[in-house]
């Protein structure tokens, strides 16, 4: 008999019908269930007891959804429609065109599928196996594969039209599938193999890439509290500090909705929500609600802007205490995304993360666990290569360990702005285009370029990767020196 369990429902593309979430509330509450969370696919979990879990089971088969027990076999499809025409303006994704592609979903996915603008911040572009972002041709999307238990991205030959997304994602689930030891936690998966086996079958509607995708720079809009938008609505973002939402809160939000006409609510990849199309005249009384429940909608931005994995306790409560430490020392983290990561390939979207690791085990326990800090590639979250900035701290060390991180951020980006101003004084020196190769990881993707050697290591800047130990290991992922390959540092975009 199951002692605890959980039961995950996916909103695709984390868009919510007020009513069918009210019907699934309204069984959670005679069933004396109070509290239910939002994870970082924008999908709904309700953690139950023994007795509630059988009988919830039952009463979601009544209503006949589809949901999961205790896996996460078909994870969600995550898309950025929350942020359209909030923190997304001047884009051809509207809402239609999400619902359009959600509409032609015909199939279950087995992998992670990002449908993205790439006009916002708010959702991620890569956190998917099968990731689309609107390219700047109206209708056409960008494609990267990125392979199931990897970090390695391929990035597709052709833009496919919006009408072809599902289709696509379909195929490409089957073939991948199909040949699972081709592509499945392999760090050698050959993405050009995957374009060919998918050329060799059904065409369809594509075009030529004629510029490469340039992510925009990561900003995390303030996602909490009343805010106007389209000059006659507003929209509402609810936070929760412990991540869960009460039953009740969210049966009153349900029938304010209904009431008000409010067609969709809306669960964004920070496990939040956002309530739009709030009319003038219905204000007040989203802030009645507000005040019943006493929801707080302005907390800090330095603690909006954490991930945090799914149903992990430890993750949540060493976020509390990061964000403790930064309140004390009033630590600025403006555009900086923090994430935290308890348990091996969990998907976690950061600028700087806090990876947990155990330092001393006894047989199949941990009696100590220690802390990496690391840095995303360029501190864009969207980037998939990174750096270690510090290694095995204890909890105590992580509140000075991140405020350097942050210190090292802002240098970054202010080096990052005179440079590109002196560039545009100077005009770019054609000398820029002058390949130079530096050595890369093939299973993490990390770097050792010779100009920044590897103070973890204690190899002095300026030291070539042939001067290096043999000894030498990717401080990253651990790979050997011999297992590192040449590329050229222009192609990484200076990684």
């Amino acid at each position: 008999m199951v002692k605890k369990g959980y039961i995950k429902i996916n909103f695709t593309g984390g868009l919510i019908s007020p009513g069918e979430l009210l019907k699934i509330l309204k069984h959670a509450k005679d069933i004396w269930i109070g509290e239910v969370s939002f994870g970082l696919r924008q999908q709904l979990i309700i953690e139950t007891g023994a007795e509630s879990y059988y009988l919830l089971l039952s009463l979601l088969r009544e209503l006949n959804l589809s949901f999961e027990e205790n896996s996460d076999d078909h994870p969600n499809v995550v898309s950025s429609y929350p942020a359209t025409e909030t923190f997304a303006n001047k884009t051809w994704v509207s809402e239609g065109v999400y619902k359009d592609i959600f509409d032609m979903l015909d199939y279950t996915p087995k992998l992670k599928i990002n449908i993205s603008d790439n006009n916002q911040s708010l959702s991620p572009l890569f956190t998917g196996n099968i990731n689309w972002v609107a390219s700047s041709s109206l209708h056409f999307w960008y494609l990267f594969i990125r392979f199931p238990k990897t970090n390695k991205i391929y990035e597709w030959k052709e833009l496919v039209y919006t009408n072809d997304v599902v289709a696509v994602s379909k195929q490409i689930e089957e073939t991948v599938f199909k040949h699972y030891d081709f592509f499945f936690d392999n760090v050698n998966a050959d993405g050009e193999l995957l374009y060919e086996m998918m050329k060799s079958k059904q065409r369809f509607n594509t075009k030529p890439i004629e510029d490469s995708l340039k992510p925009i720079s990561f900003r995390l809009p303030y996602y909490e509290g009343f805010n106007r938008y389209n000059n006659n609505y507003f929209w509402l973002g609810i936070y929760r500090r412990d991540e869960k939402f009460s039953v009740d809160f969210l049966i009153d939000l349900c029938e304010l909705c209904l009431k008000t006409k409010v067609g969709q609510i809306c669960s964004t990849p920070w496990k939040s929500l956002m309530i739009k199309g709030i009319e003038d005249k219905d204000r007040v009384l989203w802030d009645e609600i507000l005040a019943k429940h006493m929801i707080n909608v302005r907390h800090a931005a330095n603690e909006l802007n954490f991930q945090v994995e799914d149903q992990s306790k430890e993750a949540l409560e060493l976020k509390r205490y990061i964000v403790k430490h930064f309140n004390k020392d009033d630590i600025r983290t403006f555009a900086i995304c923090f994430g935290i990561k308890t348990r091996t390939k969990s998907e976690v979207f950061s600028s700087i993360l806090v990876r947990r690791k155990p330092l001393i085990r006894l047989g199949k326990y941990v009696l100590l666990y220690c802390y990496d800090v690391l840095c995303a590639n360029d501190f864009n979250p969207n980037a998939r290569t990174g750096f270690v900035f510090s290694k095995k701290n204890f909890k105590w060390q992580l509140p000075k360990k991140l405020r350097k991180a942050a210190e090292a951020f802002y240098a970054y980006k202010s080096e990052k702005a005179v440079a590109i101003e002196f560039k545009t004084e100077e005009k770019i020196s054609s000398k820029e285009n002058v390949s130079v190769f530096i050595h890369q990881c093939p299973q993490c993707l990390s770097v050792y370029d010779p100009s920044l050697g590897d103070p973890e290591q204690n190899i002095a800047a300026g030291t070539s990767f042939e001067m290096i130990p043999d000894s030498y290991f990717c401080s990253l992922c651990e790979a050997s020196k011999s297992e590192f390959v040449i590329v050229d540092k222009v192609l990484l975009g200076g990684y």
